[in-house]
């Protein structure tokens, strides 16, 4: 079966490139033929431009020259950290030949496909523009074709209110509607679907094994680490990282997109297969990151996840609840977090998430 997956793919952000990875590799070990849509609007490639300016403020004779002048050190060396990723997107990717730059322009002339699935990740957080983007809702998909969602998410508690009346409506081009968050069901059901189901994120659908044969072998560790993967520059994951790394003798490490000043030693630069690494060779992680989360998961490592100042920590307490590790999900440092977590337990019900998540695809795409 032909299937062209959506999603936010080419971000520069480790956890939305290894989700569209997983789904498209997943898809494929069951028989289907995958394309990512290459999907590319004008608020998805705005990353590392060197000439752009932040901050209206700026935009002023003069000073934009000044601004632009101050920040082109910094910005030519990230270019280094998107050329890793560049070079993920073109190795394991399997996109579309044509990239589309507007919602319009896939609408005119959409990838041919049986099955159009949207998802994963925040696709549908009307916080975002990619959540107000009708492409994200399959709007452009044929009448004719199968439309799905696979474990898109809202990101928050509710949808901007403005939007509501537009989500409503969109996500009845869905035949099938599957969500990230559990608790996001009510939500849905509230905006016109009661037919929606939970399923896991797809980097679940990989086994630690199949991600172990993707990565590289493991390097000699000279010494033990915690990971640090701060997507805010939080002050407060700052002193738990601290806290936690003098109370068990480790260095830190950081894999955040910008340098942490209180890290050991950083990765800044650092590709989605490095980020995996980091995760499964840590001894410790701590992150405000869902697929932080969700490799700490995979691996089994100790971690804990600190809430964000954004509003969409829902995504991290929902998987945390799933398995009995709502108690990771802190403000502050408490004893409590030194402790090893029973994976054995987890383990448990994640084997049952994960089967009922691939017996959900396999039944809907068997059915014509």
């Amino acid at each position: 079966m032909q299937i062209r997956t959506i999603t936010c793919h080419d971000v520069y952000n480790h956890g939305a490139s290894l989700q569209a990875y997983a789904l498209q590799t997943y898809l494929e070990s069951i028989g289907h033929t995958v394309e990512i849509i290459d999907y590319k609007p004008d608020y998805l490639s705005r990353h590392y431009q060197l000439w752009s300016i932040d901050n209206p403020i700026y935009d002023k004779p003069i000073i934009k020259q000044l601004y632009l002048v101050a920040k082109l050190p910094v910005r030519l060396l990230a270019l280094k950290r998107k050329r890793l990723f560049d070079i993920f997107t073109k190795r394991y990717l399997k996109l579309t030949t044509k990239r589309y730059h507007s919602s319009e322009e896939l609408k005119r002339n959409p990838p041919q496909a049986d099955v159009y699935i949207a998802g994963s990740d925040q696709i549908w957080n009307t916080l975002f523009p990619n959540g107000r983007d009708a492409a994200f809702y399959l709007d452009f998909a044929p009448k004719a074709s199968k439309r799905i969602s696979y474990a898109a998410s809202f990101a928050t508690e509710d949808v901007v209110g403005e939007y509501k009346p537009f989500v409503r409506r969109m996500l009845q081009n869905f035949d099938v509607i599957s969500i990230r968050e559990r608790y996001s069901l009510p939500l849905l059901k509230s905006l016109g679907r009661d037919d929606g189901v939970a399923v896991c994120d797809p980097v679940f659908l990989l086994s630690r094994e199949q991600w172990e044969s993707f990565l590289p072998s493991k390097d000699d560790i000279s010494h033990r680490y915690l990971l640090v993967y701060d997507t805010e520059g939080s002050v407060e994951l700052s002193e738990i990282a601290r806290r936690i790394a003098k109370e068990m003798g480790l260095k830190i490490y950081n894999v955040s997109a910008f340098r942490r000043s209180y890290a050991d030693e950083d990765f800044w630069a650092s590709s989605p297969l490095d980020f995996v690494c980091l995760v499964r060779d840590a001894s410790y992680v701590v992150s405000n990151s869902f697929h932080a989360t969700a490799f700490s998961l995979i691996f089994e490592r100790n971690f804990c996840v600190v809430n964000r100042c954004e509003g969409i920590n829902e995504r991290m307490r929902s998987i945390l609840l799933s398995y009995g590790l709502e108690d990771r999900l802190v403000t502050g440092f408490s004893a409590s977090l030194l402790s090893q977590i029973d994976f054995e337990k987890v383990r448990l019900l994640l084997r049952n998430d994960i089967a009922g998540s691939k017996e959900f695809l396999e039944r809907v795409l068997s059915i014509r």
